[in-house]
């Protein structure tokens, strides 16, 4: 297992890289309902409670804090993603480091709708689709595996 220290190190590449994914993914999505900040302003529930769901447009106070929510929690991920699967020899590699990235998005997915209070959900369920949701959680994999074989020189 690598130390904490090298998870967060890694944590930060891929999750960086997961967030802007995914985000770019709840923007499109978005923009296809006509609203492209919604999604990522109804991530922002967590401090603003039910009003950040029924925001449509970008804002600082509720797109901006969407997008950090969603940016720590990718981040968050990561490094769990990195200090159990980063020691692997094959995790470095492109297809193992995706399989290994689409476990990790879909026990994040289950922890999220099954295991977490509605509070903290993502939030952006409320704005869209069960296909939607899943493209998101699709790009967040591919964000932690280009992460992880990105790291792979480290």
């Amino acid at each position: 297992m690598i130390t904490w220290k090298q998870a967060f190190r890694e944590g930060l590449v891929s999750g960086s890289l997961a967030s802007l994914l995914s985000a770019a993914w709840l923007v499109l999505a978005g923009d296809r309902l006509d609203r492209p900040a919604a999604p990522l302003n109804a991530v922002s529930h967590w401090m603003f409670g039910r009003r950040a769901l029924q925001q449509d447009g970008p804002s600082f106070q509720y797109t901006a804090t969407g997008y950090l929510v969603h940016h720590a929690c990718s981040v968050f991920w990561a490094v769990l993603h990195a200090r159990v699967w980063g020691a692997r020899p094959a995790a470095k590699q492109p297809l193992p480091a995706l399989a290994g990235a689409v476990a990790t998005a879909a026990v994040a997915s289950l922890v999220d709708y099954q295991l977490t209070p509605k509070r903290l959900t993502p939030g952006f369920e409320h704005r869209l689709g069960r296909p939607q949701i899943l493209n998101v959680y699709a790009c967040f994999a591919l964000g932690l595996a280009i992460g992880s074989v990105l790291m792979r020189k480290r």
